[in-house]
């Protein structure tokens, strides 16, 4: 080692230049922010020398006679005189202006063998939730190289909006969107490609997936929580987790008309939920039954695009109505809204409703056990 060589550190992240040393087993390294940092000679190594330190021995071809220039023989020799100058002068550029090629590997972390990607928003005014705009972010919570491609929806065709490859451990700025933006986004394709380098790995199957972004969330305070990938609070979907891709989201035209229409499709979707409860379905005649209802609007609605939020409240008391007039005749049967608990605002319009034109039914918060905060339970009289 020698005054001037570029060195870089064994147990940590960086490096610089070599200004001196103290004793035998010590070196002060510059960094790139001008700092002396003493190091063991141990923990640091050469990975690029400077010339200017060695005594070039003198080329014995500068104390041979030339020959002469109107000879074959003397011509090449001037030419190779010529290159060699060349070839002493590009030797003589100063290491510290040539490019830094050496790239250090990613540090990986135990337990980021499995593949964890994440898509994030962010608002920049917390304070302005309605009118703020939003960042977006790819998150890569594992110890794979992604390669992610990211396509919106129009029509029956795709478009391509992002093309991005992510370190490990790392998350990555995609774009700033306005609420305009929102609907643009409201059906992503995702596909993913998973992958180390230069060492073997663990092959993960290629995800391609689609996700739904519920514009309405946008507009909620709540919608956004602390967590481990953003000091300020965030929105994070998954897009896989623990190598698993995020459920896809299939769309039926049929969906919307059956929305507006009835509220068969919003129990049919409420079913599963109370089969994992561990509940039986029951017979329609059966007036003990419970029946459920869902009113948020990514489940009585396939697509929210060009939707304002008035406009999504109208679908909802819509099937709140058909609802309560399907059920008008079944005195003692319960109904639970799911509303969810939000800012409140379609739970005071339906209970608006009930003592509006339905005085004789009776309600009461439904159980917090099985619903949380969010739904009411209303009992036909």
């Amino acid at each position: 080692m020698n005054i001037g060589d570029k060195v870089r550190f064994l147990n940590t992240v960086g490096g610089g230049k070599i200004t001196g040393f103290q004793g035998k087993d010590i070196v002060l390294v510059c960094d790139e922010d001008g700092f002396e940092i003493p190091t063991l000679r141990s923990e640091v190594v050469v990975i690029e020398t400077d010339n200017y330190n060695f005594v070039r021995p003198e080329s014995k071809e500068k104390n041979m006679p030339r020959k002469s220039a109107d000879t074959r023989t003397g011509i090449k020799a001037a030419l190779a005189e010529h290159h060699h100058s060349d070839d002493e002068e590009e030797e003589e550029q100063d290491p510290a202006d040539r490019e830094m090629t050496f790239r250090a590997r990613p540090i990986e972390r135990r337990g980021g063998d499995v593949l964890n990607l994440h898509i994030g928003f962010v608002p920049v005014d917390r304070k302005q939730i309605s009118t703020t705009r939003f960042e977006a972010y790819l998150i890569n919570d594992s110890n794979y190289y992604v390669r992610c491609l990211i396509f919106t929806q129009e029509g029956k065709l795709h478009r391509l909006r992002h093309d991005r490859e992510i370190e490990p451990n790392q998350k990555v700025f995609l774009e700033e969107l306005s609420h305009d933006d929102l609907p643009d986004i409201e059906r992503l394709t995702v596909q993913v490609m998973a992958y180390k380098t230069e060492k073997a790995f663990c092959v993960k199957s290629p995800l391609d997936l689609t996700i739904r972004i519920d514009g309405t969330k946008f507009y909620k305070l709540h919608t956004f929580q602390t967590g481990d990938f953003f000091e300020e609070p965030a929105l994070v979907i998954d897009l896989a987790r623990n190598d698993q891709p995020a459920r896809n989201v299939t769309v039926n035209a049929k969906d919307l008309e059956d929305a507006l229409t009835t509220p068969r499709s919003a129990e049919r979707k409420a079913a599963p939920a109370r089969m994992e409860k561990g509940k039986t379905e029951t017979k329609a005649d059966d007036r003990n039954a419970i029946v459920e209802i869902d009113l948020h609007a990514d489940t009585i609605l396939d697509s929210t695009k060009g939707l304002e939020p008035k406009d999504i409240m109208t679908c909802q008391l819509k099937v709140f109505h058909d609802t309560m007039k399907k059920h008008a005749k079944d005195r003692g049967r319960r109904i639970v809204f799911i509303h969810g608990k939000g800012e409140g605002v379609l739970r005071t319009e339906i209970l608006k409703e009930l003592k509006k034109h339905y005085r004789q039914c009776t309600h009461q918060d439904a159980s917090f056990r099985e619903y949380g905060f969010g739904a009411t339970m209303v009992t036909i009289r």
